[in-house]
């Protein structure tokens, strides 16, 4: 059996740091931008509330709450690096509330369309139930590759923890 290489390992070590460095960077500048785009869209419908329709409709203010949800995800992404997969429900189920009111509005009469968009939104509900009731019991622990040890909740390795033998 042979002694691994250290220059082999120190170079590993090194395209590793490199490695998270990328992927930490590009995810804090993809996060910046979408919240950054999440700012600007609901100031434009909330200017666009204001200036050109005059009030808002129930409509406008789904939208403003799918927007709130849009940056809450970003934050706790920022904060946490972990993607709070509820929240993506909690949007898709804002979405579908919207689209349920504005099909109520316009057409003023019952249709297949709205029990299939209550049935979407109903097994929605059911979805949070089930990732909420699989995070609690089943909670995920990451690990660093090279030991055995958990990181602490919302972490990844960093360069510096990476000890050379």
């Amino acid at each position: 059996m042979s002694k691994p290489d250290p220059k082999l390992h120190k170079l590993e070590s090194i395209l590793d740091r490199f490695g998270n460095f990328a992927v930490e960077s590009f995810h804090y500048i993809a996060l910046f931008i979408i919240g950054c785009m999440v700012i600007w869209s609901a100031g434009h419908t909330v200017v666009e509330i204001l200036t050109i329709k005059k009030f808002a409709t129930i409509d406008d203010i789904l939208l403003l709450f799918i927007y709130l949800e849009l940056g809450a995800m970003v934050g706790i992404y920022f904060k946490t690096n972990h993607m709070p997969v509820r929240f993506l429900i909690y949007i898709a189920i804002t979405a579908l509330t919207r689209l349920l009111i504005a099909d109520i509005q316009h057409t003023h009469k019952a249709s297949i369309d709205q029990v299939i968009i209550t049935g979407s939104i109903l097994i929605l509900a059911f979805s949070i139930l089930v990732v909420r009731y699989a995070s609690w019991t089943y909670p995920s622990v990451m690990r660093d590759k090279n030991s055995d040890k958990p990181l602490p909740p919302g972490k990844t390795p960093r360069p510096e923890d990476d000890e050379l033998a």
